[in-house]
């Protein structure tokens, strides 16, 4: 009774008057989604990394000395297979994402990581390295100095290492070489913006905003994930036009759901998520099993004897003991907010909430997703 009366009271001291403005704020358009055609676009490269204190890759990589004999004959110098012996070389994979629009001489970050069997990255220098879209086209070249959140020791058959480093960063290392400027006119005049959260709902409000902020019907719903936007203007207005749609707000519709970190502990649910009436009980059944292990040891007068030995007696104890705090509470109609403090004051664990909220899901009083991490 005692862990009730914690329950209830706990419960009615959190009861809160929220604003009705605070359960659905307004947001900006780019906070719901995007336009179509303003995207970002992957690179990719292969190169090498030179100045390495003997932790690149071995003479066993193959890769490694063909590229390195390339690089040498593009640069005016002939080697052989055999005169290629060093640990100083790393063959690597260089990744970088391009922004929708940029301009030869901008600069972006690269990541640089390891193919060969390379031990670390460290003190190690990336060589020119063209980074191709998915059309083949050299977009950017990436060379520098690398940088690596790590390290990797190795003397008399013992090793240290902290974090990965067969992979780095090489910041603004990559120079765009490629003009891009992405389009979202398409040819038939229209524009689509496509949501991160598919909801009709929401689709439905944006496109009433741009037809109110336009004084006339030209957004309609397509899908619950995209809708269309007939442009009125000429080219030379479309920044214009972009700008004014980004600078509208619309309440999304919200989404129920509970996202459970049994890890950590961590609850989170909107404070508008409700549960209808329902009466819970949770009882604790604790079952002890005990066992004792007593030697018996015979004695004999006049010696012992050599084929007998000590017993071993084990007695076996069950007990089943109920909680004495046994849980038997009713709760009217409320949200999810409130009954998952009141059961965090009245110390139900994170397991038992978990499990009371699945079984209030399976009855159908609480009306909101489950999202277990």
């Amino acid at each position: 009774m005692k862990k009730l009366c914690l329950l209830i009271a706990a419960i009615a001291s959190m009861t809160v008057f929220v604003p009705s403005g605070a359960l659905a704020q307004d947001v900006s358009l780019t906070g719901l989604g995007r336009f179509d055609g303003w995207r970002e676009n992957s690179l990719i490269g292969y190169g090498l990394v030179t100045g390495l204190p003997g932790t690149g890759d071995t003479r066993r990589s193959e890769v490694t000395r063909q590229a390195l004999r390339n690089v040498l004959q593009r640069l005016g110098t002939t080697v052989s297979e055999e005169q290629i012996n060093s640990r100083n070389v790393a063959v690597v994979i260089v990744t970088a994402t391009l922004p929708p629009s940029a301009n030869p001489g901008d600069r972006m970050d690269a990541i640089v990581s390891s193919i060969g069997d390379a031990r670390s990255l460290a003190g190690g220098t990336l060589l020119m390295t063209p980074l191709l879209g998915p059309d083949q086209k050299p977009y950017a070249l990436a060379q520098g100095s690398l940088t690596v959140g790590g390290y990797a020791f190795e003397a008399e058959l013992e090793r240290q290492q902290r974090n990965f480093p067969t992979t780095a960063v090489l910041p603004a290392g990559a120079m765009i070489e490629y003009p891009v400027e992405a389009s979202i006119l398409k040819d038939n005049g229209q524009i689509s913006f496509l949501l991160s959260e598919a909801s009709f709902t929401t689709a439905e409000r944006i496109a009433q905003a741009i037809n109110r902020s336009q004084g006339f019907q030209i957004a309609e719903v397509k899908n619950a994930d995209e809708v269309t936007i007939q442009f009125p203007g000429t080219q030379a207005e479309l920044s214009r036009f972009i700008a004014q749609l980004e600078s509208l707000r619309i309440v999304p519709d919200r989404l129920a759901r509970i996202v459970i970190n049994e890890r950590t502990g961590t609850i989170v649910a909107g404070s508008d998520v409700r549960i209808s009436s329902v009466v819970i009980s949770q009882g604790d059944i604790k079952v002890t099993v005990k066992s004792d292990n007593e030697a018996s040891q015979p004695g004999f007068i006049g010696g012992f004897a050599n084929d007998i030995s000590s017993l071993i007696v084990t007695n076996v104890d069950l007990m089943v003991e109920e909680g004495e705090n046994d849980t038997v509470a009713s709760f009217p109609d409320t949200d999810v907010g409130s009954l998952v403090q009141g059961l965090s004051q009245a110390r139900v664990g994170t397991r038992r909430i978990i499990s009371i909220m699945q079984a209030m899901k399976a009855a159908g009083a609480l009306h909101a997703d489950i999202i277990i991490q």
